[in-house]
């Protein structure tokens, strides 16, 4: 047996019961043989409390200020898991971010990791101890407490998992497995026994919650193997993994829906070389993560160009484009926050016709008007009315038959 990586989400460990729920998963990878490293989130709604503490004290505290404070939710619960196993009779250690070296980037509250030293984990694993690790923390080059953003404890583990050559990682969270889309808005979605990383990626940065994108590009550059599964029952859950032969005959594997989008346009940019390296190096500057860029000619000297913003970085977005709008020659902007975006995704694409003219002809006949489209080579995008979003997710499920087993389903065309 070799070494597994096994990762408890907030809901996982917030009271006594769960922790020990928790540890005795933990046991029974450890009693089979493994070598086991377990890494943990805060316990229940502990991050958000403490963020209510601090705003409570200063509405803009600093970025650094946070991270030391936010870090203290996982130290407490990988403490607390090391003392139930310790009670159980197994001996277990728990570290910190900084203490097994886990060096990122100075970009406080959303770091990213730069290296792990795996030398001292290995070195406690080989003393049969279980190692347990603080999730979505590490520290730059100059000791800081640094915080890895949302999803940061999945990043931790799948990262973790790759440093450690770990056989698998396992994410326990209040779900068991990833959906065909979010079963809350289609009831009738069902369980993906298998999902590729570019699938899952593209659901991940397209609003699925399950795990977080860098979670998955850490998995898929390194090649490890992620099951996502429930902690309160012992089904398998879903497998993320290379693509297999088989996923190209589902065309389509899911559905997302994203709402906490907004768009932003410059209508009337000069149409010269130079002038999107402009805008969007201006955004890289005040650190925006951009989506589904459109440019578009209008005549031989001007262009319309738009984008895609988190509506938490909106005001940065205007902000910066503002700013170099007089050179650029913009005849003016215009942003819409009440829109949300809704696609397919699936590799199957790849291969199959038919897919484009199956999604749009469910929101025509759900009398849903589409504000653009964009596409890759294995999904397809939608901006639609924030209002009529759910509706529209519920449509383009029934037309793809994602309440249907993968073999059941059609395919598109």
């Amino acid at each position: 047996m070799g070494i597994i990586v096994q990762k408890f989400g907030g809901t996982s460990v917030a009271n006594a019961e769960k922790i020990h729920r928790a540890t005795e998963r933990v046991i029974k990878k450890a009693n089979n043989g493994y070598q086991v490293v377990v890494v943990a989130s805060a316990r229940g709604k502990q991050t958000d409390e403490l963020i209510a503490d601090a705003l409570e004290l200063n509405p803009n505290p600093p970025k650094r200020e946070m991270d030391q404070l936010l870090s203290t939710g996982e130290q407490q619960s990988v403490s607390l898991i090391a003392m139930a196993l310790d009670a159980k009779g197994y001996d277990a250690i728990s570290f910190t971010g900084g203490q097994i070296r886990m060096l990122t980037t100075s970009d406080f509250t959303k770091a990213q990791i730069k290296s792990i030293d795996a030398e001292r984990i290995h070195k406690q694993l080989d003393q049969g101890k279980i190692v347990i690790v603080a999730g979505f923390q590490g520290v730059d080059e100059n000791e800081n407490i640094t915080t890895l953003g949302r999803g940061g404890s999945d990043t931790t583990a799948v990262a973790l998992a790759a440093a450690l050559g770990a056989e698998q990682c396992e994410i326990y969270t209040d779900v068991d497995g990833i959906y065909t889309t979010d079963p809350r808005i289609f009831k009738k979605a069902i369980k993906i026994e298998q999902i590729c990383y570019d699938e899952i990626l593209e659901m991940a940065s397209l609003g699925a919650r399950v795990m977080h994108n860098r979670a998955v590009g850490f998995g898929k550059k390194y090649d490890v193997k992620i099951h996502v599964r429930s902690s309160m029952n012992e089904k398998e859950g879903t497998i993320i993994t290379h693509e297999v032969p088989q996923m190209e005959g589902i065309v389509v594997s899911g559905a997302t829906i994203q709402k906490d989008m907004a768009k932003l346009g410059l209508v009337g940019v000069d149409n010269v070389p130079g002038v999107a390296a402009k805008i969007f190096s201006r955004l890289a500057k005040s650190k925006v993560v951009v989506n589904d860029i459109v440019q578009t000619e209008i005549g031989p000297e001007k262009a319309n160009l738009s984008f895609m913003v988190s509506s938490s970085d909106l005001s940065t977005a205007k902000e910066a484009v503002e700013r170099i709008r007089d050179g650029l020659n913009c005849e003016r902007i215009f942003i819409r926050d009440d829109i949300a975006e809704v696609s397919v995704i699936g590799v199957g694409m790849r291969s199959h016709y038919g897919v484009a003219d199956k999604m749009f002809s469910a929101l025509s006949k759900a009398n849903i008007n589409i504000d653009s489209i964009t596409t890759s080579e294995i999904r397809i995008s939608c901006i639609v009315d924030k209002d009529q979003a759910e509706k529209a997710l519920e449509a383009i499920c029934v037309a793809f038959e994602l309440d249907k087993p993968a073999e059941e389903r059609t395919k598109a065309g």
